[in-house]
C-alpha cells in the first residue's frame, strides 16, 4: 500500500481537486472550476466532527499508579459510534478540531486562494488541507519555454503532540508534478501557528502566510531563473549525480552495488525524459530531475507506506533536507 491515508468499506479519508491523485484513492473529486467551501473540504475528506477530546485514563483498581497523563479521544469518520484513541499527552495539552486548523484557509480564499486536497494519515493522527495560490505562480523564461511553477500552501497539524499546527509553502513544478522545497536565504518557506483550541488571530496568521508566501515565491524564481541560465554538460551532470550517490565500499553487500545502480540509471532516465524537454542541460534541468526521483520514484517503488505522501506534501524533514543537499550541491556545481 503506497499512501497511509485512512480508509474502510471503500471510503477514504481524502478528497481532492481535478485528476486523481497517484494513489487513486478518494472519497470525493471535484470539478476543476468547482468552488469548493470549506465545509465541502472538510465533509467530503471526512475531516468533519470527530470530536477531538481529552478523556482520564482509566486504571484498575488492583493497579496502583499515579498517572497524571490523558487519552486524545475522537469520533471514528467510518462509524461515529466507534471511539479511537490517538495518543496519550500531558494535562497541559489542548486539542484543536479539524474544522478549527481549517479556519485558518478561510482567511486566505478571500486573497484568491481555493482549496485543493484534504485528509487525515498515520490513523488519524495527523491532518491536512493543501490550498492553491494561483497568485503566487512562477513562471522561467516566460516568452520561450514558460517552465511553470504552482504555488501552495499546506496547513496541517497532528492530534498526538508530535507536531504543532503547521503551514508550509510547497511550489510544484507543472511538468512532472514533483515538489521543490528549495531552501533560500533570508525566506522561511514554513511556520508555525500558535496551537490553541481556537488558533487565535487567524486573520493576522493568514496575511502573515500570505506576506511569505509571496515573498518566498519573488525569491524563488530569482533563484530558479539563476539556474536555469547555468548551462551544464552532461558531463557536469553525471559528476553531480556521482558526488551526490557515490559508489558503495568495495566490501559492501551485493545487493548494495545493484541498488546504487538502480538509483543511478533512475536518475539519468528522468533527465533523459520528456520532463525535462527545455530545460535539459541547466542547472534547473539538474535540480528538478534530482527531486524529481526522491518525490514520485522512491516511496512509490519501495511500497512505503508513508513516504511518499509526506515526501510530496513537504512535511517529511529528512526527504526536505536531501533537497537542501541537492540544491546546495547544484549551486555549487554552477559556481565552479
Amino acid at each position: 500500500m503506497a499512501h497511509d491515508l485512512e480508509q474502510r468499506d471503500g471510503r477514504v479519508t481524502f478528497a481532492l481537486r481535478g485528476k486523481p491523485a497517484w494513489h487513486g484513492l478518494t472519497n470525493h473529486t471535484f470539478a476543476e472550476d468547482e468552488h469548493v467551501t470549506t465545509k465541502s473540504m472538510l465533509d467530503e475528506s471526512l475531516l468533519s466532527n470527530w470530536n477531538v477530546r481529552l478523556e482520564d485514563i482509566t486504571i484498575p483498581e488492583t493497579y496502583t499508579w499515579e498517572n497524571p497523563n490523558l487519552l486524545v479521544v475522537r469520533d471514528n469518520p467510518f462509524d461515529p459510534a466507534e471511539k479511537n484513541v490517538l495518543a496519550t499527552v500531558g494535562a497541559r495539552y489542548k486539542v484543536l478540531q479539524n474544522e478549527s486548523l481549517f479556519d485558518f484557509g478561510d482567511n486566505l480564499l478571500d486573497g484568491g486562494g481555493y482549496w485543493e486536497s484534504a485528509g487525515s494519515v498515520r490513523n488519524g493522527r495527523t491532518v491536512f488541507g493543501s490550498l492553491r495560490l494561483p497568485q503566487a505562480d512562477i513562471i522561467i523564461d516566460q516568452q520561450g519555454i514558460a517552465d511553470k511553477t504552482e504555488m501552495y500552501l499546506l496547513v496541517t497539524t497532528s492530534h498526538d503532540g508530535s507536531s504543532a499546527v503547521q503551514a508550509l509553502i510547497t511550489p510544484v513544478r507543472v511538468v512532472c508534478s514533483n515538489t521543490l522545497n528549495m531552501a533560500l536565504r533570508g525566506n522561511t518557506q514554513s511556520f508555525k501557528i500558535r496551537h490553541t483550541q481556537t488558533i487565535g488571530g487567524r486573520l493576522d496568521q493568514a496575511r502573515e502566510a500570505l506576506g511569505i508566501t509571496f515573498a518566498y515565491a519573488d525569491s524563488f524564481q530569482k533563484e530558479a531563473t539563476a539556474m536555469f541560465e547555468s548551462e551544464i554538460t552532461k558531463a557536469q551532470f553525471d559528476s553531480l549525480v556521482s558526488t551526490l550517490y557515490p559508489m558503495p565500499e568495495k566490501d559492501s553487500a551485493p545487493v548494495a552495488f545493484t541498488k546504487h545502480a538502480n538509483k543511478i540509471d533512475l536518475i539519468q532516465d528522468i533527465y533523459a525524459s520528456d520532463n525535462q524537454d527545455g530545460i535539459r542541460g541547466t542547472a534547473w534541468g539538474a535540480y528538478n530531475a534530482l527531486t524529481e526521483r526522491i518525490d514520485w520514484f522512491r516511496g512509490i517503488r519501495n511500497n512505503d507506506s508513508e513516504a511518499s505522501l509526506m515526501s510530496a506534501s513537504g512535511m517529511d524533514a529528512t526527504t526536505t533536507n536531501e533537497k537542501r543537499i541537492i540544491l546546495k550541491a547544484v549551486k555549487e556545481l554552477v559556481m565552479s
